[in-house]
């Protein structure tokens, strides 16, 4: 709750830049009212309104920090040498308006700007510990403070460019993870579709009850591709997606994925073991979506008779195994590199795993072979 709170905090400070510089604005206002309200010494003229006026003149300007931060540092640089020259008023513990300025600048500024910044520093900062004190004690500590400030502007640019760079590449593992969701779902569903449409006028012919049933799968298959586009298009838009709703697949699908395949002309068998219960639903779903890639390859290239769908859960591994009987490798080199095996490749790499293919035994069809660790319940949990 502590870091949700954190993060709309931060939301909120980058909607409304105004509102926040006009908070630091009042709590440096705030910092330098204290030595005014503070009772003198008997030696020393009491404070006058005039110079809090002056004072808080020197404040005002930070409220522009962002849009204009050179300026804002020249402003409170001029307005302090005025209070320190014209006026007697109370002295500050800490040149809370410069070092905002310098830290704005180490954040914002381009690096010419940060260089003239240094250079003013350089001449400003001896100049003022003169007209005070004279010290090199205060000498020290103010060039120390100010180098602070700068460090401190330099590490949070740093910081902010390293998670717009996270962001960026989230996007695109993203965008990656959406492509590949929507390749598996429209290609099996076409693959499946052009086999049965192809298949129908044929068996109007010959088998009247074969038409139908093709038509029929026609139709299952495009609205279960319907189905799943919607499920995933739906949780893209829901901004909290904790509602249990995913758009992604389960093992406990997978028979009804062949029953569909088996009704375009191609003997599946499925076998299992080892127990699928209890797998991590990012994994069920990695292994669906393997065998349903595998599938569709089977159908569009391996001119196959017969394929089989294992999965087998063997400890802290879980392999999925498509084999077809089809023309193999050798007769359709284009089919090893396409983006379908590339996404399988992905998805497995994604859990740690890998995925590969190619000549089945004997080299006789094709193999499509993954395998995927199984986290224990701690690293799910974690």
């Amino acid at each position: 709750m502590r870091i949700r709170g954190v993060g709309q905090a931060r939301e909120w400070g980058a909607a409304h830049p105004w509102a926040v510089d006009a908070g630091l604005a009042l709590l440096v206002q705030a910092a330098v009212t204290m030595p005014f309200v503070v009772p003198r010494p008997p030696e020393l003229e009491p404070a006058t309104w005039s110079a809090y006026g002056l004072t808080a003149l020197t404040v005002l300007p930070l409220v522009w920090r962002r849009r204009a931060p050179m300026a804002v540092l020249l402003a409170v640089l001029a307005t302090s040498a005025l209070y320190r020259l014209a006026l007697e008023g109370p002295g500050q513990p800490l040149p809370y308006q410069g070092l905002l300025c310098v830290y704005t600048i180490a954040v914002l500024a381009p690096a010419w700007q940060r260089a003239v910044t240094a250079g003013l520093l350089l001449v400003a900062v001896p100049v003022s510990v003169w007209l005070n004190t004279q010290s090199a004690r205060e000498l020290t500590f103010s060039l120390f403070v100010f180098a602070a400030a700068y460090v401190l502007g330099r590490l949070t640019d740093a910081r902010q460019r390293a998670h717009l760079v996270e962001a960026e590449r989230a996007a695109a593992r993203e965008r990656a993870r959406i492509a590949r969701e929507m390749h598996d779902i429209l290609s099996h569903a076409v693959s499946l579709m052009i086999v049965q449409a192809e298949a129908g006028p044929v068996a109007v012919r010959r088998a009247p009850e074969r038409a139908e049933a093709a038509f029929e799968a026609i139709s299952a298959t495009g609205r279960d591709a319907m189905d799943q586009l919607r499920r995933m298009l739906g949780v893209l838009r829901e901004e909290d997606s904790g509602d249990g709703r995913s758009p992604q697949p389960d093992l406990a699908e997978l028979p009804a994925l062949l029953d569909r395949v088996r009704a375009g002309g191609l003997d599946v068998r499925y076998e299992t073991s080892g127990g699928l219960a209890g797998l991590p639903a990012p994994l069920a779903a990695t292994a669906y979506r393997i065998a349903q890639e595998a599938l569709t390859n089977t159908v569009r290239h391996a001119r196959a008779r017969t394929a089989t769908v294992r999965i087998d859960r063997s400890g802290a591994l879980l392999t999925v195994l498509v084999r077809d009987d089809g023309r193999g490798p050798r007769a359709a080199p284009g089919r090893a590199a396409g983006h379908g095996l590339a996404g399988m490749r992905e998805r497995a790499a994604a859990h740690g795993g890998t995925a590969t293919a190619g000549p089945g035994p004997d080299g006789r069809g094709f193999e499509v072979r993954a395998e995927l660790p199984v986290p224990s319940p701690a690293e799910v949990g974690a």
